[in-house]
C-alpha cells in the first residue's frame, strides 16, 4: 500500500520554528483530519509537504514509498501524485482556467490529452461540482469568489486524480449547498481511487460529510494528540484547552483513560 511517510519533521519559517518534531504517516484510502488551534503549524505542515520555498526543513524527513520527497521539486512531487488544495488559492491574470487545467494535466502525462477528451472530463467534472460553465474560460481565480475558488481547487483535484490529496481548509467560503456539492466529489474520489487525504479544517461539518479515519491535533508545532472520529467530537465540544493548559499531562492522561487509545506526542 502506497504510503506518504514524515518522521521527526522540523521546519522554520524564516528565524521562527514552527514545527517542532512531526511524524505521521498517511496511506492510500484512509482520511486524516488535521486539527489543531490557528498558527499552530497545520498548513505549514501541508506547505512543507508540496514544497513550498518559505518553509525550511531543518531536520528530519518526507517520504513516498521509500523515495525522498524533500529531494523532489515542486513540480515532480505534483507528478508523483502527491496534490495541495490551497487555503487562498492565488489568482493568475492572462492565464484561463481551461488552459491552466489542461497544462496541469498534460504535466502528468507522457502524451498530451486529445482536447475533446479533457474537454469531457472537465465538463464532467464541472458538472458534478455544480460550477458555472463560463468559470473555465475566465483567468485562474481572477474575480472568483471564495467558495468559487474552492470548487476550483477540488476540480483540479478531480482532473489530476493524485494518490495523495492534501486539503487546506477546503471548506472555508463555501456555504451548507456549495460544502455538501464538495463533499460529495471527494467521497467518489475516495470510492473510486483509493485517495490517501488529509484535510486542515476547524469545523465539525466537514469531518462529518467526509468523515475521517485518523485524527492528529497539532499544537505549538508537535503531535499532542490522535484519534478517531471521537476526537473530533471532544474538541467540538471542549475546544483546544485540555491540551494546551498548564495540567497538559494529567489533561492527556485522563484523555487515555476516557477513550482508551494514546495521546501520539512525538517530538
Amino acid at each position: 500500500m502506497s504510503e506518504l511517510k514524515i518522521e521527526n519533521l522540523h521546519v522554520s519559517a524564516g528565524d521562527k520554528e514552527i514545527l517542532k518534531g512531526v511524524s505521521l504517516t498517511f496511506r492510500k484510502g484512509e482520511t486524516h483530519a488535521l486539527m489543531g488551534p490557528n498558527g499552530n503549524g497545520k498548513s505549514t505542515l501541508l506547505m512543507t509537504i508540496m514544497g513550498h520555498p518559505d518553509y525550511t526543513v531543518t531536520e528530519g524527513s518526507i517520504t513516498l514509498d521509500g523515495k525522498d520527497v524533500l529531494a523532489m521539486s515542486v513540480d515532480e512531487r505534483s507528478r508523483a501524485g502527491i496534490f495541495l488544495g490551497m487555503q487562498n488559492p492565488q489568482a493568475i491574470p492572462g492565464v484561463t482556467n481551461m488552459d491552466f487545467l489542461k497544462a496541469a494535466v498534460n504535466a502528468r502525462r507522457e502524451e498530451p490529452i486529445r482536447l475533446f477528451d479533457f474537454m469531457k472530463s472537465l465538463d464532467q467534472a464541472i458538472g458534478e461540482l455544480s460550477m458555472n460553465e463560463d468559470l473555465a474560460h475566465r483567468y485562474l481565480n481572477e474575480g472568483f469568489s471564495g467558495g468559487e475558488k474552492k470548487r476550483n481547487e477540488i476540480l483540479q483535484m478531480e482532473l489530476l486524480k493524485p494518490d495523495f490529496a492534501l486539503l487546506d481548509e477546503i471548506d472555508s467560503g463555501l456555504d451548507v449547498d456549495a460544502l455538501r456539492v464538495v463533499a460529495e466529489v471527494i467521497n467518489k474520489m475516495k470510492d473510486e481511487q483509493d485517495l490517501g487525504l488529509v484535510m486542515v479544517s476547524h469545523y465539525e461539518k466537514l469531518y462529518q460529510m467526509v468523515r475521517p479515519t485518523h485524527v492528529h491535533v497539532l499544537v505549538d508545532g508537535v503531535i499532542k494528540a490522535d484519534g478517531d472520529f471521537e476526537l473530533v467530537d471532544k474538541i467540538t465540544s471542549e475546544g483546544y484547552e485540555w491540551l494546551t493548559g498548564d495540567n497538559d499531562d494529567e489533561g492527556m492522561d485522563l484523555y487515555e483513560q476516557i477513550f482508551g487509545f494514546g495521546t501520539g506526542k512525538k517530538g
